[in-house]
């Protein structure tokens, strides 16, 4: 009896798995399942991102958030057409889109999921032009839209489930609470290199998208292999690519050098207007009127 309960957990374990909603990745392609709804992660992600910023200490540069803020636009409003152009119009009630910039010399940036996009002073330096800002920015935009936050709590859930169904499995196997122990830590150890391979694999795909986003919004993809290798060189990480939740430096330039030809046939320049602040200043002059001295000699 005892052994039919713990296999009966395990089926209904697995029932619980097999719900959820299966959806697919703007762009990508990529068909994904997810445990967690919408309104979920939301509520999550709008609760962190507000902690977040009490603390944070936001730029002051005026002219650097400008354009951290006008990147961003630019970008979430090209995905938004794009959606709107590939019957993706119900999405677009999920992103409420935020651009800040904040005081912090690493370079990084993030993105939560609905669409709050921080960047850290520390990244200026190396974006030098607005065109590689759009590459990151559209890579964490790419996050987002390709909703890995709740794919990845989505993947925790499973392996949570896994590792329970095992330890029913063998208990009610009559396995021993120590080989049942050891073959769940293996499970979890497992279970964390594959994260960390999955998490991998959704860099890629922001990376991908990344770029396309770019480009639909009118800035050159072909500015993320120099904007790549200027982060390569200010990189000191030593961390090994597979003990790495992101793709080695080379292996993300040679991506995108592959990815490249299909990004750009997104691309279509956009003019920028350029204002330049020009001071008038007002100029008085005052002709002065000098009577010459007749030279001339009258001719006697």
């Amino acid at each position: 009896m005892k052994k039919i309960s713990k296999l009966l957990l395990a089926v209904m374990t697995l029932t619980v798995v097999s719900c959820g909603t299966t959806s697919t990745v703007p762009v990508t392609g990529r068909k994904q399942h997810i445990l967690v709804s919408d309104e979920e992660v939301l509520g999550l992600s709008n609760k962190e991102y507000t902690n977040y910023m009490k603390t944070a200490k936001v730029s002051t540069n005026a002219t650097n958030t400008a354009m951290v803020k006008r990147v961003g636009q630019r970008l979430a409003t090209a995905v938004e057409q794009y959606l709107k152009a590939n019957n993706q119009s119900a999405e677009l009630k999920n992103y409420n889109w935020e651009f800040n910039l904040v005081q912090d010399n690493s370079a990084n940036a993030f993105c939560m999921p609905g669409g709050k996009i921080v960047v850290y002073e520390g990244l200026l330096p190396i974006t030098q032009n607005e065109s590689a800002l759009a590459i990151v920015l559209g890579h964490e935009i790419a996050h987002a839209v390709a909703k890995h936050s709740a794919e990845q709590i989505s993947k925790q859930m499973k392996q949570q489930y896994g590792s329970q169904i095992l330890g029913a499995v063998l208990s009610g196997a009559g396995v021993s609470s120590n080989t049942t122990s050891i073959a769940q830590g293996v499970f979890g150890l497992g279970s964390k290199f594959s994260n960390l391979h999955y998490s991998r694999q959704n860099e890629s795909e922001a990376d991908y998208m990344g770029l396309v986003f770019a480009a639909m919004a009118g800035y050159d993809p072909n500015v993320a292999v120099s904007f790549w290798q200027r982060m390569a060189a200010s990189s000191t990480s030593t961390t090994p690519a597979f003990l790495s939740d992101h793709p080695s430096d080379a292996k993300r330039i040679a991506d995108i050098q592959k990815w490249l030809p299909e990004a750009l046939k997104y691309y279509k320049p956009v003019a920028t207007t350029t204002t330049k602040t020009t001071t008038t200043t007002k100029t008085t002059s005052k002709k002065k009127t000098t009577k010459k001295k007749s030279t001339t000699k009258r001719r006697k």
